[in-house]
């Protein structure tokens, strides 16, 4: 890959489309980077009153991190990273069973070495863009309609505007989707697991190692995290169907208490921090399966389009590099809608695939069920899947086609660096 970095960050273009971003956690933020780099005047709202502190772990390997660097944020990720050490798989009385290092396969293994809590992402993602991008928190889009030449946008608060795009960048479960697309029930396929993860203080004396432990298709984890006061616990279970309402805080530590409480290791003392925990977060782990992103001048970008679910450790890395590729490929088009989420959608879809198909197997291979065949993960079609899922796009030259193909309108300093 040869991409012109210096351009990149030293120039921006001006004259370029009015765009709404929906979702403020990582897509959205750092897709209003580059259209911001490009030239677009964007704005990006978010119905949380705030910034989500915390979240799960997230990770960014291959052509990931080559997004990441190019958006002159490789330092700033890094600072802020969980400086996990690597995985223990362990038995009910804690014997080391298996370990994964953060180096192995080049950093790009089971414990990436760019590994960091979502909100601490979004947070880097946010400073970065917050003095040229125009954030509405508290608020939502409450109706959409759209023409040929841009879109009308109502506002739940009240606020009436138009826009030239709108991007759904609202997690699985978009409303913008639902408002354009369809129900949920068209597109989000449940895998059959639902994971839970909340902070914990961290009395388990973790020190840079994450600890597993797996029994009859249930799993619980605990993580370190960069406040050493704290650790991170995680919980999968399976479950045929998933009909508890992703709001109701209550209800999902009910359902959390049911299928867990009797699982062994250190389960007990993770579970007595429950009701006391600020960050509880819990959800099916389901992927996203449309046969087009865009309609229109509407178009989406990462869970809200092609979720691949947390057992593929790709939704991030999908964010980022999607969100490259579609301002990108918005500005090689002149901004033309079709022909941009077109070229968009053309190079991003095998990507997406190859990490769902990750997501999957993954998924499988924690069933428990003495009827499901073991996955052969030390196969070379799995090496070879592996390898199109971290490294299965190329990231074009967009400043280098810019400047030779787009007369560019005087130069201005990038207003959102790093």
């Amino acid at each position: 890959m040869s991409v012109d970095n210096s351009a990149q960050e030293d120039m921006i273009r001006v004259n370029g489309p009015r765009v709404l971003v929906a979702g403020a956690s990582i897509a959205g933020p750092a897709l209003a980077h580059w259209l911001r780099r490009w030239g677009a005047e964007v704005t990006v709202v978010e119905r949380a009153p705030e910034l989500r502190p915390g979240g799960q772990a997230v990770d960014a390997r291959g052509v990931a991190k080559d997004a990441i660097r190019l958006m002159g944020l490789d330092a700033a990720v890094r600072a802020a990273c969980t400086d996990t050490a690597g995985a223990h798989t362990v038995d009910a009385d804690g014997n080391v069973l298996e370990t994964f290092r953060a180096d192995d396969n080049g950093g790009d293994g089971y414990i990436a070495e760019i590994e960091i809590l979502r909100g601490d992402l979004s947070q880097v993602l946010y400073d970065d863009t917050r003095d040229g991008v125009e954030y509405i928190f508290g608020d939502r889009i409450a109706e959409l309609t759209q023409d040929a030449d841009g879109v009308d946008v109502v506002f739940a608060g009240g606020d009436r505007r138009r826009f030239d795009l709108v991007v759904g960048a609202d997690g699985l479960h978009s409303a913008l989707r639902a408002m354009v697309f369809g129900p949920h029930e068209q597109f989000v396929r449940h895998l059959g697991l639902v994971l839970a993860f909340y902070s914990v203080p961290n009395e388990f004396e973790l020190d840079r190692w994450l600890l597993d432990y797996q029994e009859s298709g249930r799993s619980a984890s605990l993580r370190p995290i960069r406040d050493a006061t704290r650790a991170m616990a995680m919980f999968s279970f399976p479950s045929a169907d998933f009909d508890v309402d992703y709001r109701d805080i209550e209800a999902q530590k009910r359902l959390l208490r049911e299928h867990i409480a009797d699982l062994g290791w250190l389960t007990p003392d993770i579970l007595a921090h429950l009701d006391d925990t600020p960050d509880f977060y819990l959800d099916q782990v389901a992927q996203v399966v449309m046969d087009r992103w865009s309609s229109g001048r509407v178009v989406l970008l990462g869970d809200a389009a092609f979720s691949a679910s947390p057992m593929s450790g790709a939704g991030t890395g999908l964010a980022l590099v999607g969100a490259y590729l579609l301002a990108g490929e918005l500005a090689a088009a002149g901004w033309d809608p079709e022909a941009g989420f077109a070229s968009y959608e053309r190079q991003m879809r095998p990507f997406v695939e190859a990490n769902q198909e990750i997501g999957r197997l993954h998924t499988r291979s924690r069933d428990g069920s003495e009827s499901e065949p073991d996955i052969d993960f030390a196969g070379e079609w799995f090496t070879e899947l592996l390898e199109r899922a971290i490294n299965g796009v190329e990231l074009p030259d967009y400043a280098g086609a810019l400047d030779s193909a787009t007369p560019a309108g005087p130069p201005i300093a990038a207003s959102a660096k790093p």
